[in-house]
């Protein structure tokens, strides 16, 4: 009977949240859109098969103009662009999940950590905190793509440690708001332990806080991968959109004039970072309704 009622009040939490979102347009927009980013990058390999992205069987010409057969034209190599856009798509956006992920785990833990035990772990996390927070990120980044080996994963840990601290400084704001209030005080009372506290009663409260931080965070997961590939730091050896901008500076496309090899990748990278914006954005409004009192 408990538990039937728990699954009510959960469906029905549920739905609200669901219209609450569905009445934010913007929020909307941005779901749609990167839902179509989402199927695009899943059917890639269906999309694009593995020979079109050969140089051995390119046959377009180099930095060829969009036509019947190229929509958006050629790069140096004669392959279409169309079709490294796309499969650009499966990075760019692995990258940038993966990294926001990893990054908000270690500010939800250490942002945890410092506000429920204090004392001196708190005061050596938060200098560690402000440590990080002071030192460009991307500098960082760039130090631990460099030193370490150069691939996929490096990017993602390089971007996921070092963008940790804005995360970590809001969820202790928020942990510390929450363990203030009657309802923990009782639970300590009652037995119960820190794993007890932080996971059944910290966590649940601050997690709609890490949600939206997430949604925000892979947008700038995704620039920081860009940048990181445009500069050189990137895996050679996968198609990015990063990537491409940087072999399209490296082989001369903007003095040639080849446009149709610089916009794409950059209005993919603007409307996936555009898209978690407002997706971002709207789960700000929705979960913190204090913020659609002020509009």
């Amino acid at each position: 009977m408990t538990a039937a009622i728990a699954w009510r009040r959960r469906r029905a939490a549920a739905a609200g949240f669901a219209r609450s979102y569905l009445a934010q347009p913007p929020g909307v927009a941005g779901a749609v859109g990167l839902l179509l980013v989402l199927l695009v990058a899943l059917a890639a390999p269906l999309l694009v098969p593995a020979e079109e992205l050969s140089v051995i069987t390119a046959s377009g010409g180099v930095l060829e103009p969009p036509s019947t057969g190229f929509p958006l034209g050629t790069d140096e190599n004669g392959l279409s662009v169309l079709a490294l856009t796309v499969t650009g798509t499966r990075i760019s956006l692995l990258v940038g999940v993966s990294a926001a992920l990893l990054s908000v785990v270690i500010g939800t833990l250490v942002g945890m950590v410092a506000a429920h035990f204090g004392g001196w772990l708190s005061a050596l996390l938060l200098r560690l905190t402000d440590f990080f927070l002071v030192l460009p990120s991307l500098v960082l980044a760039i130090v631990l793509s460099t030193v370490l080996e150069r691939g996929v994963l490096t990017i993602i840990v390089a971007i996921g440690l070092t963008s940790w601290p804005s995360t970590a400084r809001l969820v202790r704001a928020q942990t510390l708001t929450v363990e203030a209030r009657p309802y923990i005080e009782r639970a300590h009372v009652l037995g119960g332990g820190h794993l007890h506290v932080l996971g059944r009663h910290v966590l649940p409260a601050v997690l709609p806080l890490v949600l939206a931080s997430t949604t925000l965070a892979v947008g700038s997961a995704i620039i920081a991968e860009s940048t990181l590939a445009f500069l050189g730091l990137g895996d050679p050896t996968v198609v990015s959109w990063g990537g491409m901008l940087k072999s399209a500076l490296d082989s001369g496309a903007i003095t040639a004039g080849a446009w149709w090899y610089l916009l794409p990748p950059g209005f993919a990278i603007v409307a996936v970072v555009l898209g978690f914006t407002l997706v971002g954005r709207a789960l700000e409004i929705v979960l913190n309704p204090a913020l659609a009192a002020r509009r």
